[in-house]
């Protein structure tokens, strides 16, 4: 059971940037793809990002051309750059698992307001 620790979330003026760090404990390795997710007050978790281990990458169109997915493998570790913030990125982030969930980890909190 693979284990997920998000963390860099914070408050940011529209327009600006942050860096989620998603840190995984357990069989890492085994995980073929990787995704980061949302939840906005109200709203139903959706995906943003995922990235494969061969690097390849997918986004929603929400968020294309703004963030970028990257992982570290040796650090066990999938990262999402977040640029050109705007206010409707307001949510909750989270990591997991895109083929085979597991428990959710508590997420990090993201708010973007000027």
């Amino acid at each position: 059971q693979v284990q997920f620790v998000e963390s860099g979330g914070g408050l940011v003026q529209p327009g600006g940037s942050l860096r989620l760090s998603c840190a995984a404990s357990g069989s890492y390795f085994s995980i073929v793809l990787m995704a980061w997710y949302r939840q906005a007050p109200g709203k139903q978790r959706e995906w943003v990002a995922s990235i494969g281990r061969d690097n390849s990458r997918n986004y929603a169109d929400s968020v294309k051309g703004r963030f970028i997915i990257s992982r570290d493998n040796a650090k066990s570790t999938v990262y999402l750059q977040m640029n050109s913030l705007e206010p409707d990125d307001t949510a909750v982030y989270y990591c997991n698992n895109a083929i085979r969930p597991g428990s959710w980890g508590q997420g990090t909190q993201v708010t973007v307001s000027s």
